[in-house]
């Protein structure tokens, strides 16, 4: 176990107070649109987990979200309707009538 010298947070200090703002933030703040970006953060987000700049409570839940939203590019892969180029799908979540 990491100790408080070697730059660990304790449990009366969040990461945030080491002062090393997480790099997984930055990356993710700029939007994840593709698989790159997508494997760019979880990478971010590993190194962040080690080095204590970021609680495992933000990386679970991260890594929950992730999970999902894997999930819709899926469904939209396989289920999606073609849209406005020969490749896009449009995923129709709910059959709502246009009023």
């Amino acid at each position: 176990m990491a100790t408080e010298e070697q730059g660990a947070a304790t449990n009366n200090e969040t990461p945030l107070q080491t002062g090393d703002k997480p790099r997984s933030l930055a990356i993710s703040e700029r939007g994840i649109r593709t698989g790159a970006d997508f494997a760019n953060v979880m990478s971010a987000l590993m190194g962040d987990l080690i080095a204590g700049r970021v609680t495992p409570q933000v990386g679970n839940a991260t890594c929950n979200v992730g999970g999902k939203l894997l999930k819709i590019v899926e469904m939209q892969h396989r289920y999606g309707t073609t849209g406005d180029g020969p490749t896009a799908k449009t995923l129709l979540l709910a059959d709502v009538p246009v009023t």
